[in-house]
């Protein structure tokens, strides 16, 4: 479990993995992080003036995390200790909080505590790391790719300060491939050459994890002989089968559909199959989509366009029962179709109203005159004796009724958007309530 920085790693050699091999020794060559790492920047003058404290490193995989945590303790002079959240337990924690406390007392050292992947662990283990972040036992680094303000608890994420990491761009990812086929520490030896467009192709396929990128180079290198270049045969062999980078339960996941949502929401076709095929690119189960654009229908289009709802379930239908690719053009069309649409939230709040006013509303009782008399005894208790059927009313309207519980105020919900269908429904609902309100002031009158 523990690694320290001053000591040579046990499996240092040729068969190390590139990515550890070319793992930075310092801060100047460590790649990206710039809005944290660059000159003046929050983390890198608390480097400076030797202030490391506790901290949480979000951001998504192959990004540096962990090679971040042990350049801290290279540059504190600390003792690093590693542990996974995956594998380890509360009796873990307790291991490396005695090393920690051995490495105070005889060297008088700190010690960095790293915890990959924290989220995995529970809310109990995070509570064991508390009391050894209050007294300096530790200076507690956690890694994780979740967003933290989900995946860790208040207490241990209240003693921390969190930083977000950005993936590599691709002229980064790019630079990383130079030093690769330039180090010592790389593949220099092999004297490989790639052309621009394979580069590109390693780049996408990548998709800003730098772990991955080094990985697929590497793979590509062992299929050619010293001196090769690395052409598009070989590549095709590498990445075949290959899709890029999908979460299927954390952030990027939600980022991707919110994404798709907003851009359906905002009337950009363009931008709303963009993210859609980025969310198929990935891996992301087409029956998710579907069931998250029947919502979009709901929600955003509403009675402005009630086809939309229909379309959607078409589609999703679609997807079930042809499966790809028919299935998913028809939930493009869907989503086009939906971003193209006139736009109404005006149902999405009036259900939402409702559902508050009921849940802070005493549970009225339905009004005499709206229940049924299905037996004599309701009957004799004037069930629906004073009922108003609609149909024998003039234009099958009964005006002046009211269908609310007898103690609440009638409530006007439902506020029809000028769009769409909605200016029609709207229109008709404004002369409805005129014909209750001419009611009502006739009643009166006879008063």
């Amino acid at each position: 479990m523990a690694d320290d920085l001053f000591d040579e790693p046990s499996n240092a050699g040729h068969f190390e993995p590139l990515a550890a091999r070319l793992r930075p020794r310092n801060l100047d060559e460590y790649l990206g992080q710039e809005h944290l790492l660059g000159a003046g920047k929050p983390l890198r003058q608390a480097i400076a003036h030797g202030q490391i404290h506790s901290m949480i490193l979000w951001g998504p995989p192959g990004i540096g995390k962990t090679s971040l945590a042990r350049l801290l303790a290279n540059e504190a002079n600390a003792f690093f200790l590693s542990i996974s959240a995956v594998l380890a337990g509360v009796k873990d924690i307790r291991d490396a909080v005695q090393q920690a406390r051995q490495q105070q007392q005889a060297y008088g050292r700190k010690t960095i505590l790293f915890v990959d992947e924290v989220h995995r662990f529970n809310k109990s283990q995070q509570d064991a790391f508390l009391p050894y972040v209050e007294d300096g036992t530790i200076l507690f680094v956690g890694a994780t790719t979740e967003n933290p303000s989900f995946e860790v608890n208040n207490a241990l994420l209240s003693r921390c300060r969190v930083y977000v990491l950005q993936r590599f761009s691709d002229e980064q990812q790019v630079q990383l491939i130079d030093k690769a086929l330039s180090s010592e520490r790389g593949l220099v030896s092999k004297q490989l050459k790639i052309a621009d467009a394979e580069r590109k192709l390693l780049v996408q396929a990548a998709d800003g994890d730098a772990r991955r990128l080094l990985n697929l180079l590497e793979i590509a290198s062992d299929l050619l002989d010293t001196g090769g270049t690395l052409g598009a045969d070989v590549l095709a062999q590498v990445l075949t089968g290959d899709v890029r980078r999908f979460d299927k339960g954390g952030d990027l996941f939600y980022e991707q559909i919110s994404a798709l949502h907003k851009s359906v929401r905002g009337s950009d076709p363009d931008a709303a199959l963009y993210w859609f095929v980025r969310m198929l690119d990935g891996g992301c189960d087409p029956l998710y989509i579907a069931r998250r654009v029947v919502r979009m229908a709901s929600e955003d289009i509403g009675n402005a366009d009630p086809r939309g709802i229909t379309l959607a379930l078409n589609a999703w239908d679609v997807q079930e029962r042809l499966g790809s690719p028919e299935g998913e053009l028809a939930l493009a069309q869907a989503v086009t179709y939906l971003a193209a649409a006139p736009k109404s939230n005006a149902v999405y709040n009036a259900f939402n109203q409702a559902r508050e006013d009921v849940r802070q509303m005493p549970s009225y009782d339905v009004p005499v005159h709206l229940r049924n008399a299905p037996t004599r005894l309701m009957k004799d208790l004037s069930y629906g004796a004073e009922y108003r059927y609609a149909h024998s009313e003039p234009d099958a309207f009964a005006a002046g009724v009211n269908y609310f519980p007898t103690e609440m105020l009638p409530v006007q919900y439902y506020q029809p958007v000028e769009r769409g269908l909605e200016i029609k429904i709207g229109e008709k609902l404004r002369h409805l309530r005129s014909l209750n309100e001419q009611y009502r002031n006739q009643q009166d009158d006879k008063e």
